[in-house]
Formats: structure tokens, C-alpha cells, sequence
């Protein structure tokens, strides 16, 4: 979105480097670092995409961050799911607007953005309550109060049972996700869908063997490799490095009797 910048506001400060840094607006606040002071007030009220001077005289590009930008820059208590992988879940889930997500390990609320931005109403367990406390404030930090109100988050352990019913989808960042197979078969329709992210292939390969036993099917698991190029006129190269293993998805989808 466009617009100019008013307190309370996220915005992305980029030097000249292209080190990036998330601050919040506020009037009489400062951002310092080693190359000078930026006042708040000096960003307030200023366009989208304007370019402001540190007391050193540096340059800083400022931006609304995009989601993936806020997710690598907010606070976190617990590790977050990359946007490498957010995009795949989303796709590999058909996470669509309307659709009622049930998701566990909730952590520090990266997955529940990306899906509440799709569209999805989310019921959320975290065993933690202040992780469930920190994925709602950076829920509200990023896409406004109003998304608050498609999202529950309980304090609650999903390897003991989910009360929902009905459900379109079951996702989970948990240790052990094949805890959770025979709760998400009862609370699915037939037809829906069930996805774990694991770092480990070992998890990726116990929450498959689970899922054989419990009535779903068409399963698959993905692994996202994120290269970046160097393109620099005629010379083109591959990146030196790249972002390689985070973590295994894998989805499947519950069959009918």
C-alpha cells in the first residue's frame, strides 16, 4: 500500500549495504546505529519508498515491509517457519479465503499470518502461552486488529485431542506430528487436508507411516531449495550462497469410507 507514514506505522530502514531494520513509529523516537541518528519524526509523514538522511549524513530507504520482510525482522520467542516454505504450505494446503485452518505449534505466529493474509478463519493450540501472547501481537503488529478476529489461539496440547470439527485443513510445526494423525482424522471432512513442516526427514518419514494407518492417502513430501542469482549485465551466475535445508513439507489428504 501507498500513503504516508503516521505513528504506529512498521517501516523497513535499508541502507546503502541493504541491511534492513524493522522499526515502529513513534513521535519523539529515535533509530540509531553506527552510521548515525534517524529521528521518527523525520519519517512520519513521509511517502512510501522516501529516502531519509541519518545524522551522519547516511541515506536509508524506507518501505512498508512486506509479510515475508516482517517475519524476518519481528520478534520471536520460538524459531519461525521461512517465507521459502510459507509459499509451498500455502499452495500445497489450498489455503483459500474461507477456509477453517486448524494449525498447532503456533510459536511466534509466522504461519499464522501467512494464512490469515490468505484468508483463512484459524484455531490455533500452543502449549505456551507466551508464545501464543507473542504470535498475537505480531499478528495485530502486521495485518491490523481485525484480523484478530479470525483467530483463536488456545492453550492447549494437540497430541491430546482437537475439539473442532468439520475441519478443511490441519497443519502443524510440531515435534511429533503423527500424535496428532488420528485427532486430525476425526475432526477433517473427507477430502481435506493435513500438512506437517519438520526439520528432520525422520519425523517427515514416522508422520507418513501414520498417516498409511489412519485413512489418509495421496501423500507427498517436498523439501524448498531457495537459490539466488547474481546478475550483473552479461555476467549471470548462481549466488554463492543460498538458502538450502529448513525443514521437510508434507501433506495428504483424508479419504472418504
Amino acid at each position: 500500500v501507498g500513503g504516508t507514514y503516521a505513528a504506529g506505522d512498521q517501516v523497513l530502514l535499508v541502507d546503502r549495504k541493504r541491511r534492513r531494520y524493522l522499526v515502529t513509529l513513534q513521535p519523539g523516537a529515535e533509530f540509531h546505529s553506527h552510521t548515525g541518528v534517524v529521528g521518527h519524526d523525520d519519517i512520519i509523514g513521509c511517502e512510501n519508498g522516501a529516502a531519509v538522511k541519518s545524522s551522519r549524513g547516511s541515506v536509508f530507504d524506507t518501505f512498508r515491509p512486506t509479510l515475508a520482510e516482517f517475519i524476518l525482522k519481528m520478534p520471536r520467542g520460538a524459531q519461525v517457519i521461512y517465507p521459502k516454505d510459507l509459499g509451498p504450505i500455502l499452495m500445497l494446503a489450498d489455503v483459500h479465503p474461507g477456509v477453517r485452518v486448524f494449525e498447532s505449534g503456533v510459536g511466534s505466529g509466522a504461519l499464522s499470518m501467512a494464512l490469515l493474509r490468505a484468508g483463512a478463519q484459524v484455531t490455533g493450540y500452543e502449549i505456551r502461552e507466551d508464545f501464543a501472547t507473542r504470535a498475537r501481537t505480531n499478528v495485530a503488529t502486521m495485518l491490523g486488529e481485525d484480523a484478530l478476529g479470525d483467530y483463536q489461539v488456545q492453550i492447549r496440547d494437540a497430541y491430546g485431542g482437537i475439539d473442532e470439527t468439520n475441519l478443511d485443513r490441519v497443519i502443524l510445526d510440531l515435534p511429533e506430528p503423527w500424535q496428532v494423525v488420528p485427532h486430525a482424522a476425526l475432526a477433517l471432512h473427507s477430502g481435506g487436508i493435513i500438512l506437517a513442516y519438520t526439520p528432520s526427514v525422520l519425523q517427515a518419514s514416522r508422520f507418513r507411516e501414520t498417516l498409511d494407518e489412519n485413512g489418509f492417502g495421496f501423500a507427498e513430501t517436498v523439501e524448498v531449495l531457495h537459490r539466488s542469482w547474481h546478475i550483473d549485465g552479461a555476467a549471470v551466475r548462481p549466488d554463492h550462497r543460498m538458502v538450502a535445508h529448513t525443514g521437510f513439507v508434507s501433506h495428504a489428504r483424508l479419504l472418504g469410507s
